[in-house]
């Protein structure tokens, strides 16, 4: 399922062709992916909500629905208003209820290695556009033009994603991986108080945490939304040298994802996110830095998508972590709605200083400040601890209950 809602990110594949076909803007198809991620993040909200009060099921149905539906409705946009509603609305729409299932569900499966588990899941997100991307780019585009290939994305994502939707199911109660007991990962310890979204939104840590995520995000996500528009300016405008950026891009996606949740089990969810914030805001004016030189700009587009990939992975992890598994679903989607905000902010201010400007430099110097910027609240986030209220409130409960037993 992921594979197949991750191919948002092939999203700069289409910038060129539509650009040429209708005469709009860089700002004009930016807004495109702006609003694609924040129905996507924002509708993780929904989604946990709906996850937590009656499992994975209709929203996993329904998303695949929806997100393929918005491929093919895409194929028919000649204007913008539709185009923002088929690809963005719709298709975020879709996305947002299919995605935000998974990662719960994977979270509960596989307590022992949350890290790891939830980074393979969305580093298959990650993964659709080194496979998809190059597909639209080097086939499917200059075969069949975009509108075709909106049709024809839609159709294999519906196949994918129906089949996804009738396996995806929650373990059983209680269920417990063999040989382990809460406590015993290595590098986490998962929460034994399950916190509700309430409570959750009342920790210090949800809100930093929640900052370093927006502003993480739209600093790799400013970067992403213009990178084959940058590249091509390099004079690498090719079909090949494309396809090679992508590639390389949806790859340190990928494993950024899986990577880093694996090392965090290890190592730590926090220590891990500050080392790739902070690795991410050195490589973004590095990146530009590099000029027409290809060694140095594939090395730069590796760390910048592998220092992204991260926080997608890691977060998710951490949300488990941190607030407990009970509420989960709805939990994850509060602190995912940071994600959707940097999908608002991060590819329409790349967009904006691109028309101002004529050229990437305010970009990509941007994107490193914003990184710096959720450096500091990652920094300064804490493990959070069991609020005392509710923790009185439930020994006051249990002993009311012993009492009447």
């Amino acid at each position: 399922m992921n594979l197949a809602f991750g191919n948002v990110y092939g999203w700069s594949v289409f910038v060129a062709p539509l650009e040429r076909q209708f005469g709009w803007t860089r700002a004009d198809t930016s807004m495109v992916f702006t609003i694609v991620i924040a129905m996507t993040g924002f509708t993780f909200l929904l989604s946990g909500w709906i996850y937590d009060k009656w499992g994975p099921s209709f929203c996993a149905f329904t998303g695949a629905m929806l997100a393929s539906l918005g491929f093919f409705l895409s194929s028919f946009s000649r204007t913008l208003p539709s185009l923002f509603l088929y690809f963005g609305v719709v298709g975020g729409l879709g996305s947002g209820l299919g995605c935000a299932v998974i990662i719960p569900v994977l979270a509960k499966w596989f307590p022992d290695r949350r890290g790891l588990a939830t980074g393979l899941i969305v580093g298959a997100y990650a993964a659709s556009s080194a496979i998809f991307g190059p597909l639209s780019a080097a086939v499917l585009v200059p075969r069949y033009g975009f509108a075709t290939t909106f049709k024809i994305l839609g159709a294999i994502f519906f196949a994918m994603t129906m089949t996804g939707a009738f396996l995806l199911k929650d373990p059983p109660e209680n269920y417990r991986p063999v040989g382990w007991t809460s406590g015993s990962s290595r590098g986490v310890s998962p929460s034994l108080y399950q916190f509700t979204t309430r409570e959750m939104l009342q920790t210090p840590t949800f809100w930093l945490m929640w900052l370093g995520y927006a502003f993480g995000c739209a600093s790799g996500l400013m970067v992403i939304s213009q990178l084959i528009p940058y590249v091509s300016s390099r004079g690498m405008a090719s079909p090949s040298s494309v396809i090679v950026f992508l590639v390389l891009g949806g790859v340190a996606n990928t494993l950024g994802r899986v990577l880093s949740g694996w090392m965090s089990d290890a190592l730590g969810r926090l220590a891990i996110l500050r080392l790739m914030v902070g690795a991410s805001a050195i490589a973004m004016p590095v990146l530009y830095a590099g000029g027409a030189n290809a060694a140095r700009l594939y090395a730069a587009v590796v760390v910048v998508y592998f220092c992204y990939g991260t926080q997608l992975s890691v977060n998710a992890a951490s949300c488990a972590d941190f607030w407990g598994i009970q509420n989960v679903g709805l939990n994850h989607g509060m602190l995912f709605t940071a994600w959707g905000v940097a999908g608002v902010i991060g590819p329409r201010i790349g967009g904006i200083l691109y028309d101002k400007y004529h050229n990437y430099r305010a970009a990509f110097y941007t994107a490193a400040v914003l990184a710096t910027i959720a450096l500091l609240f990652e920094s300064l986030a804490k493990r959070p601890h069991r609020p005392l209220v509710s923790s009185l409130d439930n020994v006051v409960a249990r002993t009311s209950k012993d009492s009447v037993a």
